[in-house]
């Protein structure tokens, strides 16, 4: 009943007249490509090796991460063109389902996956920046932690510090207009895309090396140092077997299964065009496009990268690449030690203009919800220049809690050490991520039963086998991450339906206020 009178109460096909319509196809190309491209394709590989433990595995894991991310785009332009309005992923599933869809959607959104995301790019910024200037430190203090129980503290790194900077400067530049958004966007993405296809020329052709293609090639589906993989959970472990990528069948689709985390957590953020459609100039063509195009150059990219560390580096020596970074290890094989701080200067750049595209698009989900009274109030106006100006700053306040909070853990000798939240709470939310996607694909299904006589101006390619295909694929992973990652995907739940309450609260709140102004009138 709270869902319909919600629904009933705030109709979805108006656009807020103050939005500027100022994104044409190349920026929300740009957007898309800034947005997918951060630090995880740099990294990613090492853990994507261990699992399936050969070259070829490296490289299916990505082939499969784009198709599943191309057909996925490919679905999405249906519902963008059919729903043109701010807030995307968000009001397609308020719209094929309920409003409480929508809100656990924005909710789990807004609390983890695109603040968490924002809050890793830029400690990965500074962290990169400090190897550029080594003053930047993760272990200097400028507020020494401090102790939130046994498993929580709060600190402030200079790191930390230079990460908060640069969000703080993002989302003030964001609230200027949007048209200073995405020059930023323009700007910043076309410097990362070259410095990535520098980075595959290298690799590829000026730093071949004949020893790693034979190990690599000649060796390519042979299964080497792949790490076990248990059950998730103890009472798992009496009905599925550890496995390896070398187990057979079941092995193979557990590893594969496993590495799409990191692979499609890299290829993540492609929707991110869909918060901002009303300010695309063509709505109901351009964010299907931008889309296809963005999500098709990246995924083309990403593999060619991926060849490129192949053609670099030993197996081995992907596997085992300090502290996952293999660019720069495949830099340094080329190089030498300049070559870290071409891969550092690099992904500086890269780390910026992600979190400006992550940052311009998430606001818009906020702004949606609190259009719909199920967020703060303030976050559903536009500020003069035709932003949502609260929801940014109120987006950036929630990313700095997430950068300042570190986990606590001592060991038996009780020597404490410190990590981050957002990455134990991202590892929380893919599982979470991947559902939404799946229920998202769905909704083209149900949206055609519930409305087939609107007007499609752009239907899902291949529909319905490409759309049924994506369904099915994401599904066995989410049955191999509740197996064989039992905690994070058991985690990732409970962030979702911890929404439930507050969906309630919002939404009698909004219905009471709803009635009052009904009385008004």
């Amino acid at each position: 009943m709270a869902d319909t009178a919600l629904s009933a109460v705030n109709p979805p096909a108006k656009d807020e007249p103050g939005f500027v319509r100022a994104i044409g196809l190349f920026d929300g190309t740009m957007i898309v490509v800034g947005s997918m491209i951060g630090s995880g394709v740099f990294i990613v590989a090492a853990d994507i090796t261990r699992l399936t433990g050969s070259a070829g595995g490296l490289l299916l894991t990505w082939i499969l991460t784009g198709l599943l991310t191309i057909s996925a785009a490919l679905a999405y332009g249906e519902l963008a063109a059919l729903f043109p309005h701010a807030g995307g992923q968000y009001v397609y599933l308020r719209e094929a389902y309920s409003p409480l869809w929508g809100f656990l959607y924005g909710w789990t959104l807004f609390l983890v996956i695109q603040t968490g995301t924002i809050a890793a790019v830029a400690v990965g910024f500074a962290r990169y920046l400090g190897v550029l200037f080594p003053s930047i430190s993760p272990s200097t203090w400028i507020i020494h932690p401090i102790a939130l129980g046994s498993k929580l503290a709060v600190s402030l790194s200079v790191q930390q510090f230079v990460a908060i900077l640069m969000v703080v400067l993002i989302t003030f530049l964001n609230t200027l207009g949007v048209r200073l958004g995405k020059l930023i966007q323009n700007v910043f993405t076309s410097a990362k895309t070259l410095s990535l296809v520098g980075l595959i020329v290298l690799g590829i052709f000026v730093g071949r090396n004949h020893a790693a293609i034979a190990d690599n090639f000649g060796n390519f589906w042979t299964v080497r140092g792949a790490q076990p993989i248990e059950p998730g959970a103890s009472f798992f472990r009496g009905l599925f077997p550890t496995v390896t990528a070398a187990s057979g069948f079941l092995g193979l689709v557990v590893a594969f299964g496993v590495s799409q985390v990191g692979s499609l957590f890299s290829a993540d953020a492609w929707n991110n065009i869909g918060f901002t459609a009303a300010e695309v100039k063509n709505p109901k063509r351009d964010v299907a496009l931008s889309m296809a195009l963005g999500t098709i150059i990246v995924i083309t990219l990403y593999c060619l990268a991926n060849l490129a560390y192949l053609f670099a580096l030993p197996l081995a020596q992907i596997q085992n690449a300090p502290d996952d970074r293999v660019a720069t290890a495949a830099l340094n094989a080329i190089f030498g030690p300049v070559g870290a701080l071409m891969m550092a200067g690099a992904i500086v750049v890269s780390t910026f203009g992600c979190n400006n595209g992550l940052i311009l698009a998430g606001s818009r989900v906020a702004y949606a919800m609190a259009r719909d009274r199920l967020f703060f109030r303030a976050t559903g106006k536009l500020n003069r220049k035709g932003v949502p100006g609260t929801a940014l700053v109120y987006q950036c306040v929630w990313i700095v809690v997430l950068i300042l909070m570190r986990t606590r853990r001592a060991d038996a000798a009780g020597v404490v050490t410190y990590g981050n939240l957002y990455s134990n709470l991202l590892d929380y939310v893919v599982f979470a991520a991947l559902m939404f996607y799946v229920l998202t694909i769905a909704s083209v299904f149900v949206l055609r039963a519930k409305r087939p006589d609107v007007e499609r101006p752009y239907k899902a390619f291949g529909y319905p086998i490409m759309p049924l295909l994506y369904i099915v694929a994401a599904s066995v992973i989410l049955i191999v991450l509740l197996f064989y990652r039992t905690e994070t995907a058991g985690w990732s739940l409970v962030i979702v339906l911890l929404g439930l309450p507050v969906y309630w609260l919002w939404s009698r709140q909004g219905k009471n206020e709803a009635q009052r102004m009904k009385n008004l009138l």
